[in-house]
């Protein structure tokens, strides 16, 4: 269950005291999507907070999401990794990571760097590939910003993913021989899979991934002020594009044996991002 909105601000307030507790002031958090979790192996001084002690905090539901923050060192970056998230289909609506990425603003964290698998929509993309996100589609135009009440909720959303960190991740991504396809995110609100039909009509309007998280947690993160990075796993390709059945356990085995790849590159692009917040 969702914070009600009037106990918001105090929930933020106390997640952000036990995480100041802890001693470290990370600048980088990463919301670690399915396939993602073996980056927490990555990290120097682990320290692990359950998000039972964090009340902004969301319980996912979802197989293969944990529901732990770890903190430690990448390189010479401090860094938050966030193991599970909350998706729109759990609770009905977009806000289920608002408690959560509030908090990490109040923390002091600049830039979030937002994780997950998803189904290819081109033959150029495979499964087992990975793409950078420059730009998303909202299909299900649905906001994590529809309980606000003053002008803030009207956000800027040119530049969600931020072209300096694409640029710094492209480079990681090149000196450590990976390739990192760039890509339109499509966001459908799930949990069932897309019909064949709507797989046409995404690729019709330009995107290559389509999946049921990230653009909910981009809009409220651009509303508390933070840099987005975003990165897919393909894991499958969309229905009516490939020969294999649809199913959240396929989703899994693909994203597991496509984990340690991936998370080597994840760690080579967290290791490299800027200390300081960049200008964009």
């Amino acid at each position: 269950m969702n914070t009600p909105i009037q106990d918001l601000p105090q929930a933020i307030q106390a997640s952000c005291a036990r995480l100041k507790a802890t001693g470290r002031s990370p600048r980088v958090a990463v919301v670690l999507g399915s396939g993602w979790a073996g980056l927490t192996t990555q990290v120097a001084q682990p320290l692990e907070v359950p998000y039972a002690e964090l009340p902004a905090f969301p319980r996912p539901t979802v197989g293969g999401h944990a529901a732990r923050v770890v903190l430690g060192r990448m390189g010479a970056n401090e860094v938050a990794l966030l193991a599970g998230r909350q998706h729109p289909y759990e609770g009905g609506q977009a806000d289920g990571m608002n408690g959560a990425i509030r908090t990490l603003a109040a923390w002091g964290v600049q830039t979030l760097v937002l994780t997950n698998a998803a189904g290819s929509l081109t033959p150029d993309l495979p499964p087992g590939g990975l793409m950078l996100i420059s730009d998303h589609l909202n299909l299900p135009q649905r906001s994590p910003l529809w309980q606000e009440r003053d002008d803030r909720r009207f956000v800027d959303m040119t530049d969600a993913y931020c072209p300096v960190l694409r640029a710094q991740a492209r480079a990681s991504a090149a000196v450590a021989d990976v390739q990192l396809h760039e890509g339109v995110y499509a966001w459908v609100m799930g949990p069932q899979f897309e019909t064949p039909a709507e797989i046409r009509m995404l690729r019709t309007l330009g995107a290559q991934a389509v999946g049921m998280s990230t653009v909910p947690e981009t809009i409220a993160a651009r509303h508390a002020g933070l840099r987005v990075l975003g990165l897919s796993m393909v894991t499958n390709m969309a229905a009516g594009l490939g020969t294999e059945a649809l199913s959240h356990a396929q989703t899994l085995r693909q994203a597991q044996a496509t984990s340690e790849r991936a998370c080597a590159a994840l760690a080579a692009i967290v290791q490299g991002l800027p200390l300081k917040d960049p200008a964009s």
